[in-house]
């Protein structure tokens, strides 16, 4: 693993990369689906240890190439949903010429809280990084961080359903950017969220 700090300090953008090369994309949703797989599988005893070995060579396979943040492809593969983050939720929008965030999200079953319903924490994931992109985008910043995340649940968000979203800048006041947004399920309000995400000074982590 690199020990070198990143040459631009601060808060740096991701460098975009092809590395990991045609099959990454793949390989990213194998591992979601995986994980899918892993939240849902009620196996016999045999079949746990056989995919817990079959898992542990896949780590083996991969350890040797750890890298940090700025070297990994994860994140930096701009041609892949949420550039091939792991971490994010399942997101896809546009930007509208009303400058509005759109698109849909979907919940998978490795996002499950009970009763079929996504966790809260993934709702409000969802939301940071929807609201966090529509500040990025919408106001043109270089880096920002979130300085809050107030999220109101409406109904229940179901796992494995596609939902719409829509979000937007509500005003911005020096370094500070106001957004929010909404989680819808047809016409009915699922979740709803504002936030405010302040723009980074150069050098600030």
């Amino acid at each position: 693993m690199a020990s070198d700090a990143h040459p631009g300090g601060g808060f740096n953008p991701p460098d975009p990369t092809d590395q990991g090369g045609p099959d990454y994309g793949r390989f990213i949703d194998a591992i979601r689906t995986l994980q899918d797989h892993a939240r849902a599988a009620n196996a016999p005893d045999h079949v746990i240890t056989e995919a817990a070995d079959l898992v542990d060579k896949v780590s083996q396979l991969l350890a040797p190439y750890e890298a940090d943040e700025w070297s990994s492809p994860s994140g930096r593969r701009v041609d892949l949903p949420g550039r091939g983050n792991l971490l994010s939720i399942p997101l896809d929008v546009d930007i509208t010429a009303e400058q509005r965030v759109v698109g849909t999200a979907r919940f998978r079953r490795f996002h499950l809280g009970r009763n079929g319903a996504a966790h809260g924490g993934a709702v409000a994931q969802l939301f940071d990084a929807l609201l966090g992109y529509t500040a990025f985008k919408l106001s043109g910043s270089g880096a920002q961080r979130t300085a809050f995340l107030h999220v109101d649940y409406r109904s229940i968000a179901r796992i494995e359903t596609e939902y719409r979203v829509d979000a937007g800048i509500d005003r911005i006041e020096g370094r500070k950017i106001f957004v929010s947004g909404r989680v819808f399920d047809d016409d009915v309000t699922v979740a709803e969220a504002h936030a405010l995400f302040v723009k980074l000074k150069p050098g600030q982590p």
